[in-house]
């Protein structure tokens, strides 16, 4: 089920009245009430596969548990790499089963050795690589000691299958969702109104910016030949901003959501589009995800502990398995690469953690020197993001190639200039409100002091999105 669907709009009001005015009494049922929304939500796509979230939250419900009691620590490790093979074991047949072995018929075949493997027709749960990383992190930080075991089932399953946050994170760590679940929630007024302007936010950012963008991407990056220079460039911008609109609206709308169950999830994007060079723009950008590397694989590798020459060695390889993580596709990889060698010669020079800050603090607008680097952040970014658009590394090449020496091509037909101006108006609105707020977790958090001009702001932004709610479209992390 789709939060931008006219069933989930049906959906979740019918769970929110059920949730607060029928099972408040009870933590044990609500939970199960939690849990059973939750399975109706995920089993609307495609009940099958809610097997494998049963049996991933079965499995490490148990090997927590087994972690705990056993003080043999050979023993302990076993069941750690149970739930590290399982987990990643699902990931590897569901998602890159195909990849790897395309690529070793091409490896064979540069090698005039012919092989015959034939590739199967698997279709891609939806949200495994985010529920899989959540239950993962688990096990580990059981291991760790970080946490006590859960024991209760309920609380657990319920953790893993969260609906609101289920498909594309925020990836929730254990220790911070997990308890939530274990204790009783009270209906909070304040909480449940932010939530619901984060709600309004994240689908102002999906329907109205990221969907309107993604008219105009899809048709240049299809016919990218066909077009000139200037064209080809608002094609990598408007997929700049349609990846940015499309996935923190889903983390904006996901939070949102929790907050009117009681719950707080972690913030997954801090205006990353403001900041000032690469190593902030990762602080700010999918920041569920980059911390879950840093913790889970950064560290355990050595962090910047082990000397200049392994500390590049593992930041080459987050990022490559980040870029990884996103899909089976040599362009994902290409992708984190790139991100990598922007990022580099910060650790080397020791700038990378030079903006922790805000930008502009205490300022309406920003000096000439954060200008020019939020705009060279923003270039260095959406050159890469050319490369994740694409469907191959040869396309990407083409694309940035055209970019430098076509410098004509079709036009675009009046009546789509009208629409790229508008939507250009859309993301000019955007980045305003959130510049205003960007000292805070969403872009409506703060908007006005007086009543009718936030209520104004309010209502001008649900007409457009109604206005543009015709049509059901995936958000670009389901396929992830």
């Amino acid at each position: 089920m789709l939060f931008n669907s006219f069933e989930y709009l049906i959906f979740f009001p019918i769970v929110f009245t059920i949730y607060w005015y029928t099972f408040r009494s009870d933590l044990k049922v609500q939970n199960l009430f939690v849990l059973a929304a939750s399975f109706f939500f995920y089993g609307w796509w495609d009940w099958r596969f809610l097997s494998l979230i049963i049996l991933s939250s079965l499995l490490d419900f148990n090997l927590g548990l087994l972690i705990d009691k056993n003080d043999n620590e050979i023993k302990k490790r076993q069941f750690l790499w149970i739930s590290v093979c399982f987990n990643l074991g699902m990931l590897g047949v569901f998602k890159y089963f195909n990849f790897f072995i395309d690529n070793f018929i091409n490896i064979c075949a540069a090698a005039g050795i012919g092989v015959n493997i034939p590739l199967i027709e698997i279709l891609l749960p939806v949200g495994i690589s985010f529920y899989t990383f959540q239950t993962l992190s688990y096990t580990i930080d059981v291991y760790n000691k970080k946490m006590a075991p859960c024991r209760d089932w309920v609380a657990f399953f319920s953790f893993v299958s969260f609906f609101p946050q289920l498909v594309a994170g925020p990836i929730e760590r254990a220790k911070d969702l997990l308890p939530q679940f274990e204790k009783k929630r009270t209906f909070d007024y304040a909480l449940a109104v932010d939530g619901t302007r984060q709600i309004l936010w994240g689908f102002f950012k999906k329907v109205v910016v990221a969907d309107n963008c993604a008219y105009f991407v899809n048709e240049i990056f299809a016919n990218y030949d066909s077009y000139g220079s200037t064209i080809l460039i608002i094609g990598a911008v408007f997929f700049a901003f349609q990846i940015y609109g499309d996935f923190s609206g889903y983390s904006d709308i996901a939070i949102g959501t929790a907050k009117l169950l009681g719950f707080s999830l972690k913030q997954n994007f801090a205006f990353p589009y403001f900041s000032r060079d690469i190593a902030e723009f990762w602080r700010r950008w999918h920041i569920s995800l980059s911390t879950w590397f840093r913790d889970y694989l950064y560290i355990p590798l050595g962090g910047s502990r082990e000397g200049k020459e392994k500390s590049i060695r593992n930041i080459f390889i987050i990022f490559l398995v980040s870029g990884f993580w996103h899909g089976a596709n040599w362009t994902y990889i290409i992708w984190g690469g790139l991100n990598a060698l922007y990022f580099i010669p910060q650790f080397i020079s020791k700038t990378n953690r030079n903006n922790m800050e805000i930008v502009a603090k205490g300022r309406l607008v920003p000096n000439f020197k954060e200008l020019v680097s939020i705009l060279g952040t923003f270039i260095l970014t959406t050159f890469a993001w050319i490369f994740f658009r694409s469907k191959n590394i040869s396309e990407a090449l083409s694309y940035v190639s055209l970019i430098f020496t076509k410098h004509s091509g079709e036009a675009l037909n009046l009546k789509d200039n009208i629409s790229m101006s508008l939507t250009a108006f859309f993301i000019v609105v955007m980045l305003l409100i959130e510049w205003k707020n960007r000292q805070y977790e969403h872009g409506l958090y703060s908007i006005s002091n007086n009543v009718y001009i936030r209520w104004a702001i309010y209502l001008v932004l649900s007409i457009f999105i109604i206005k543009y709610f015709n049509t059901v479209t995936n958000f670009i992390y389901f396929q992830f």
